[in-house]
């Protein structure tokens, strides 16, 4: 009897969008965790990379420190000291050391 009554009632199917709602929230996860902090990081380095001038101190990837001597669109010339330069790829520059900035960039004075 048990078996019949089993058979006459039809079981509820999901909606479609249950039965997706697991693989959009998956993705979901993954562009707040992975995707979008990568291209923020990506396009903050670029930044740096457009700003980076002659005089600057900077550190390239593979933990050369020196000063900046020439910049170019595509490379920079590092003095690393006792007049030794290398020749770098931009995008190979992990961070700028002591970036130069104004002195008084707050437009106040202080008066004593």
């Amino acid at each position: 009897m048990l078996n019949i009554f089993m058979q006459a009632t039809p079981a509820a199917a999901p909606s479609a969008l249950m039965q997706f709602m697991p693989f959009i929230l998956v993705g979901l996860i993954f562009y707040f965790l992975l995707i979008r902090p990568q291209n923020k990081r990506l396009k903050d380095h670029k930044a740096m990379l457009a700003a980076v001038t002659r005089g600057d101190e900077v550190v390239t990837s593979g933990g050369l420190i020196g000063k900046v001597t020439k910049v170019t669109e595509d490379d920079i010339t590092i003095d690393l000291g006792s007049g030794t330069k290398v020749k770098v790829v931009k995008s190979m520059l992990a961070d700028i050391r002591n970036k130069k900035v104004a002195a008084n960039d707050t437009g106040k004075t202080n008066k004593k």
